[in-house]
């Protein structure tokens, strides 16, 4: 089951590349267009367009390595008594309500729509993530205030 949800993480995130890569080339050929050269001391166009196209060109150094980061990475399976390590899959019950987090090391935040789930992933450098390590199903926390369901 975790390997089909590597196989869609890692084809989300190769997309996500590609169209910030995309978008990256876009903006720096507009950047550096003889077109976009300033009309006047007020038109910025071109300096705005520079500045876009360096925090994207950050932006697609970042997915990068995330990319690299699941392309060699193979995720344990958890059973219900293990403890929550990197690598596990667990449903939490927050607020009355099931969750759905992948403890992963790169591209925390991403939310993923999978097999009618949504997948958070947190990395290390999460509050919540540090706050699971070392958790079993059926622990629960108080801040915040949540339940684990399953550990896969």
């Amino acid at each position: 089951m975790k390997d089909r949800l590597l196989d869609a993480l890692r084809a989300e995130l190769r997309s996500r590349f590609d169209r910030l890569s995309r978008a990256a080339r876009d903006t720096h050929a507009a950047a550096t267009d003889p077109g976009s050269k300033a009309e006047s001391k007020y038109d910025t166009r071109s300096l705005e367009e520079s500045y876009l196209a360096a925090g994207q060109a950050k932006q697609v150094e970042d997915l990068a390595r995330d990319v690299a980061a699941f392309e060699v990475l193979e995720w344990p399976e958890f059973d219900a008594e293990d403890s929550i390590e990197a690598g596990a899959l667990v449903e939490v019950d927050l607020d009355g309500e099931s969750q759905w987090f992948l403890l992963a090391p790169a591209a925390g935040g991403l939310a993923l729509d999978w097999e009618g789930r949504e997948i958070t992933l947190l990395t290390p450098a999460s509050a919540l993530y540090q706050k699971l390590l070392g958790l079993r199903m059926g622990d629960s926390l108080d801040d915040p205030p949540l339940f684990i369901s399953e550990v896969m």
